[in-house]
């Protein structure tokens, strides 16, 4: 148990030290990339849009806008939680900058309705890794 904390440990140092400079951690056998974790959460606005035929024209939107990142490449994760708390979905993007992530998250309906917000944060993980 000892041994699996350390390395658990040594790992988060590497993964942190690198998240802060920018630059992919080095692991032997695989080279790490950047990607965008967007959490999804409850819009501010969430509880005043009441009107069942707006809410669906809204989620339709938002399934389209999801579908059409998709098929550009730049979200390779997307789908929502199972319960109902304040956390609604998540996304992952590739991208190269934040400032992209953001762009691209403001032409989603539901967001621009308010009904969803978001953070955005930095994710490592394997380079070419495989999502599907």
């Amino acid at each position: 148990m000892r041994y699996f904390f350390t390395v658990f440990l040594l790992a988060g140092l590497v993964f942190n030290s690198a998240a802060q400079t920018k630059e992919a951690p080095k692991e032997e056998g695989f080279e790490m990339k950047q990607y965008y974790f967007v959490m999804l959460t409850k819009g501010e606005r969430r509880s005043e849009i009441t009107d069942t035929a707006k809410i669906n024209d809204i989620q339709r939107g938002h399934m389209a806008n999801i579908n059409r990142l998709a098929e550009m490449g730049k979200i390779v994760v997307a789908g929502p939680f199972g319960d109902n708390g304040n956390w609604r979905g998540i996304f992952i993007f590739d991208c190269h900058t934040e400032e992209e992530v953001k762009e691209l998250l403001n032409t989603d309906p539901a967001i621009k309705a308010g009904r969803l917000a978001y953070e955005i944060h930095p994710w490592w993980t394997a380079k070419n890794c495989v999502f599907k």
